[in-house]
């Protein structure tokens, strides 16, 4: 019995290293701060076709920030695994203004019935101070330090309005591939000291990277595109 568990324990390691290493190179496009930002860009252009796009654009007109992931890579057979790198950008309901970002990592293992893999672009729209400090610090537990619920989908007008802000954070993703069996739920953030140390020149904390205002020619296409959506909402 412990040959044949050792053996499945073995096959999952082998298999979801192979599955990592296939969707490497789309990874390492992302590779470099402007990287993470033009793919990020390219995220929400391609989620803006999308028929949920209009509610995901109402939500963010209400948010205390975003975070965007262009490709989190999920992977497994028995055992799983998911890793991802992305960028957080703090928001004044208020004021309208941006700050940020900051770069940050997710992270998580899982044990269960799962098989299979899929990179996923995922968009985190965060609803309140809560979900908003759980980036500034590490190894933060998504579904459980904070919580995190899928986006509401469908028109706006048909939705009502109990659905708004009633989690940390909301969920938008689109998944290329195919997986069964394993949720954001458990994954870890953390922040990428190093990434925030590359973009503003010097170390820099989450929590000052967040009370920056996104004044920086290279974030600016990025705030375009997320205003540009949270208009076309309204």
């Amino acid at each position: 019995m412990r040959h044949i568990i050792s053996k499945v324990i073995l096959a999952s390691i082998v298999a979801l290293s192979l599955t990592m290493a296939g969707f490497g190179l789309e990874a390492a496009r992302a590779a470099t701060v402007e990287g993470k930002i033009q793919e990020s860009i390219k995220t929400l252009k391609e989620m803006s076709t999308q028929e949920d796009a209009e509610t995901m654009g109402d939500l963010l007109a209400q948010a205390k920030g975003v975070a965007i992931f262009p490709s989190v890579v999920k992977a497994g057979i028995v055992f799983g695994g998911q890793y991802g790198e992305g960028l957080v950008l703090r928001r004044n309901p208020a004021t309208k203004t941006w700050y940020g970002p900051s770069f940050v990592t997710m992270a998580g293992a899982s044990w269960g019935l799962q098989i299979g893999a899929q990179s996923i672009a995922l968009v985190l729209v965060i609803t309140n101070d809560r979900g908003l400090e759980g980036f500034k610090a590490n190894n933060v537990k998504l579904g459980g330090d904070l919580s995190i619920a899928a986006g509401p989908v469908g028109r706006r007008g048909e939705l009502g309005t109990d659905y708004k802000l009633q989690a940390s954070i909301y969920s938008y993703s689109m998944t290329k591939g195919l997986f069964a069996g394993i949720s954001l739920e458990g994954a870890a953030i953390n922040v990428d000291e190093s990434a925030n140390q590359v973009y503003y020149g010097k170390p820099t904390s989450a929590t000052a990277a967040l009370d920056s205002a996104a004044t920086s020619a290279r974030i600016k296409p990025l705030i375009s595109e997320i205003n540009k959506l949270i208009r076309e909402a309204k």
